[in-house]
């Protein structure tokens, strides 16, 4: 069938397998150097007690089988090598069913991890990752021309996480229709990265024009994706350049990464080619029949699964970063439907004093990505992904979202536990654990221009309540687990 394959997309589809190869890289080293302090046997939320309340069906992976602290980590680490190998391109050197399985097998390791994850696993990019690399299965390598039933898909995920996102923003916050969301968000963002001091600051008609062109890029944009070449190119080209912008002004794991790989396959990769002078590819063998049948009912199930995603999109309690099934297939995704206009942070301190007194020195704990020291500037850690810091933004937010683990983390920091100090940028008890620790919730905002000058400081703060009292060990029986 000449319809079903076009060596036109050779390119696209290599700069797209290889990236995504790079990401899953990144989320498995992410789980194998994080996993054991907040999912282990022993960590912040054990997946053992996970697993003992919630079925197979409803969370499909391997850890129903088997877990163990050393398994899940040979997983990862597994996950983490196969990643490295399609990095380099061993799938394009291995016939076209290795390369197909082995890009299965990342995906089947991933999922399982996902699926034990609980509050560390519950952002969009995860679902957006299972989602890209289950259509990476059918992607093929250079044995065949890229499937266009894919390529097609792929768009659509684009399409879904673009318009998507945009339509959560205008049917959320007044912020966004008024123009004035970025006046806010550079400084109360998850994690701000080190050039968010500066765009916040950015003149508020600059800011002004950022929405508004977030707008376009997001509602009318992704839309053009499913135009003629090279128009669907162009909508390509300015995802990419929307995707740069926010990867430069903030800290959002793989999230715009992978949105800028999903823009790639919508790319006429011949004409990419002879931009760069980059020779054309061989001629091509027609695929197997075997292949064909497979596309075919890969893409007949994902069309029949984004009857809910679609209907989502129309509805006027459109979902965010949801999952309609337990494979992550095809999801809903979008971001930031209501911005926060002041920045709440969880400051955790210790101290060594065996009696408290109105003279006791407290110590602040520094994370590694989230605000703490207000003279430290903020640091460029996406793609990798710091979790137990993301959700200490979610903790300021509301207590609510701390229910599951705070306290367990508190019990950790009380016996100055390994796993979970190497969590953190540095603890001010690197000897003797602390007699009592506390939490203060601190209002933080960006120092102006005139206050960084003076100070040298990124940011002031200003204490606003007692997050948890003090606390002793022997008053905290969770740190015994």
């Amino acid at each position: 069938m000449e319809w079903f394959t076009s060596s036109d997309y050779w390119l696209s589809r290599l700069v797209f397998q290889r990236g995504l190869a790079a990401v899953y890289l990144i989320a498995f080293l992410t789980a194998a150097l994080q996993g054991r302090a907040l999912l282990g046997e022993r960590g912040l939320t054990p997946v053992p007690r996970f697993l003992e309340r919630m079925p197979f069906r409803r969370s499909p992976s391997l850890f129903h089988l088997h877990y163990s602290d050393r398994f899940f980590v040979c997983c990862a680490w597994l996950g983490a090598a196969l990643s490295a190998a399609l990095l380099v391109g061993a799938a394009d050197r291995a016939p076209l069913a290795v390369a197909m399985v082995a890009w299965l097998v990342l995906w089947l390791l991933y999922l399982s991890i996902v699926n034990v994850g609980q509050v560390w696993y519950g952002f969009g990019w995860e679902s957006l990752l299972l989602e890209s690399g289950f259509l990476a299965v059918f992607l093929g390598n250079e044995h065949t021309a890229p499937p266009v039933l894919i390529l097609w898909l792929l768009r659509w995920l684009l399409f879904r996480v673009e318009f998507g996102a945009g339509l959560i923003k205008i049917r959320g916050d007044r912020c966004w229709r008024d123009l004035t969301c970025l006046y806010y968000h550079h400084e109360t963002q998850p994690m701000p990265g080190p050039l968010s001091w500066f765009f916040h600051h950015l003149p508020r008609p600059l800011h002004r024009a950022e929405v508004a062109a977030n707008h376009v890029a997001q509602l009318i944009v992704p839309v053009l994706l499913f135009t003629p070449q090279p128009v669907a190119s162009v909508a390509a080209g300015i995802i990419v350049v929307t995707q740069l912008w926010l990867v430069a002004s903030g800290n959002f794991s793989w999230l715009n990464w992978l949105t800028i790989l999903l823009a790639l396959p919508a790319v006429d990769g011949r004409r990419a080619a002879d931009v760069l002078g980059l020779p054309r590819p061989p001629a091509l063998a027609a695929p197997p029949v075997w292949y064909e049948v497979v596309v075919l009912a890969a893409t007949a199930l994902v069309l029949v699964l984004s009857y809910w995603p679609a209907r989502n999109l129309l509805s006027g309690r459109q979902l965010m970063n949801y999952s309609f099934n337990p494979l992550h297939l095809v999801n809903t995704y979008g971001a930031f439907g209501s911005i926060s206009r002041s920045r709440q942070e969880v400051v955790i301190q210790g101290t060594g004093d065996a009696v408290l007194t109105p003279d006791t020195v407290w110590k602040d704990y520094e994370f590694r990505g989230k605000p703490g020291d207000v003279r430290r500037m903020p640091r460029q850690y996406a793609p990798y992904h710091l979790r137990l810091d993301w959700m200490m933004w979610f903790a300021g937010l509301s207590p609510a979202y701390a229910g599951s683990w705070f306290t367990p983390l508190i019990g950790k920091l009380l016996v100055s536990d390994r796993a979970t100090v190497k969590l953190l940028r540095a603890t001010p008890f690197p000897g003797t654990p602390p007699t009592h620790l506390r939490a203060r919730l601190y209002l933080y905002r960006f120092t102006t221009p005139a206050e960084r000058r003076a100070t040298g400081a990124w940011w002031h703060r200003t204490l606003l309540s007692e997050f948890l009292p003090p606390v002793r060990l022997e008053d905290h029986g969770s740190s015994r687990t």
